[in-house]
Parts: structure tokens; sequence; C-alpha cells
């Protein structure tokens, strides 16, 4: 393991090293998993985040989102189911309940557009069995606002550099002596931009990536890669490093070929050739 001023340099190698869950034979045993967020603001955000769970090689992805917008979701991506989330103060149906349950892995928060619409939803999934939950977006400055203990064992915060701030409630002056200490005492990796580390002080530094992932939409893509890298069956730690270098390599990828101004969109068309990229294979992915 690393030690906390010496974070690991993540690499192909690393990732070959690492390798991937053998995927199977069905959709089933590459994983499953649940996306929760979108609002009339923000409905593509599900979208994205939902089709890079796929796009990573996770099997099954089912989709909770504003019932105002259910409908845009279930034409855009009709890969995946989707559930109408319950009104405010409402509880989860019991079919949702029941994917939440039975997905390895449930990611909350891209596209909410309410601090409290986001507060609600981890409190809905507060005492249930989940077996991964990552948090993003709203969610994410939500947290300490649910018990630690109420919330699944595996946890992973998807943060971008207000998010963390926020949990820190100071200026993050150094992602690699400032987050350690935050993992730990939230008992749930974290990933921020270049960084990811993890409760044991382990930490991971990500040298790809460039301008080009600051786009709207790309921290919904990177959200759902973790996701799915998680769903297929990762352990939480290997899942935010594997996600984020994935989502990086994809930027990087579009930018030798189209430079600045590649597209969120664009980015999860590129995730099956980025993971591809880690097993020392290339391809163009259209």
């Amino acid at each position: 393991m690393s030690a906390r001023d010496e974070p690991t340099r993540v690499t192909p190698q690393l990732l070959q090293e690492w390798g991937l869950p053998d995927p199977g034979d069905s959709k089933k045993s590459r994983g499953t998993a649940v996306i929760i967020g979108g609002s009339s603001l923000s409905a593509g955000a599900v979208v994205l985040g939902g089709e890079a769970m796929l796009r990573v090689g996770a099997g099954k992805v089912a989709v909770t989102t504003d019932a105002s917008v259910a409908d845009v979701v279930r034409i855009a991506f009709p890969e995946a189911g989707v559930y109408e989330s319950p009104g405010p103060g409402e509880p989860m149906t019991d079919d949702l309940r029941s994917a939440c349950e039975g997905a390895d892995a449930v990611l909350v928060g891209p596209g909410l557009d309410d601090p409290e619409d986001a507060l609600g939803w981890l409190r809905r999934l507060a005492g249930h069995d989940i077996s991964c939950l990552v948090v993003d977006a709203f969610a994410v400055g939500a947290l300490r606002d649910v018990p630690r203990s109420d919330l699944p064992a595996s946890l992973i915060v998807n943060a971008n550099l207000d998010e963390a701030e926020l949990l820190l409630g100071r200026p993050v002056d150094d992602l690699f002596s400032e987050l350690p200490g935050l993992a730990q005492e939230l008992d749930a990796v974290i990933h921020c931009y270049s960084a990811v580390v993890s409760p044991s002080g382990a930490a991971w530094q990500l040298d790809d990536g460039g301008p080009g992932l600051g786009t709207a939409g790309s921290g919904d893509v990177v959200a759902g890669a973790i996701t799915g890298f998680a769903a297929r069956g990762l352990a939480p730690e290997r899942a935010a490093v594997w996600g984020a270098w994935a989502h990086a390599r994809a930027g990087d990828r579009l930018a030798e070929r189209r430079g600045l101004g590649y597209l969120a969109r664009e980015l999860v068309r590129e995730l099956p050739a980025a993971v591809l990229d880690a097993d020392g294979a290339r391809g163009d992915v259209d």
C-alpha cells in the first residue's frame, strides 16, 4: 500500500496487473447498476452517467429520475429501465427499493438540482442493504447530514474541488495532503480530479486527462464509469481508479484527434477504447 505522501501513479501497466473481472456470459454476470438523479434542468445527466456504466462493461442499468423527464430519458436511453422518483418526503416504492438492494452498485446525485432533494435521497437509501453506494454532485454536500453508520459499508465519493472543500470546510491546498484524512473520517474512497484516496491512507495519482475534461457533463461520465466498474465487482478503490483513469484516457484520445472542445457524450463513446488501452490494445469507437 502507498504511504500518504507517496501516491501510486496510475499507469496502464498497473491496471493490467489489477485486471478486470471475467464478464461471464450474460448481462447479469457483468453487474447491475442503478443511477438516481436528473431533473427538469438536467435530464441528460442520468443518460450520460448510465451509458458510461454500460460502456465500461456493466451489463444492466436502471435509472430513477424526476417524473417530468422520465419519458425523455426512456427515449434517449432505451437500454435502461426507468423508474419515476417519489415526491418530496415520500419513500421509495417497493420496486425501486428492490432494484437498489439488488444492484451491485448505486449512484446518487447526477443532475439533481436541489440540495434538499439530494439529502432526501440519501435518507431514503440509508439503512438499506446496498452493496456499494457512489455519491456525486449535490449528494456529496449532503453526506454530513446523514449518519455514516446508516450508509452502506462500501462508499465512494466522486467530488469536484468545490465539493471537496465543502466537505472539508476549508480550501484545498493539496489533494494528497488534504483528502486522506477526509477519506478516513468519512470511511469512504474519494475521487477528486487527479487523486483517488482510500480510508487506509493509500492514494493513487492520475497524470492523464487535460483541460478538455472541463466540460459540461464530464463529471456525470466519470461518476458513471466508477459505478460501472464497481458494479462489475471491483473493490471501491480499484473501481474509482479504473473509472477515473478510463475517463481521463478517453479525454486524451479525443484531444489527440480533435483538440479542445469535445463533448461529454463523446467521452462516453470513447470509454470502451480507453479500457482497451489499459490492456495494451488500441481501437477507435465511433
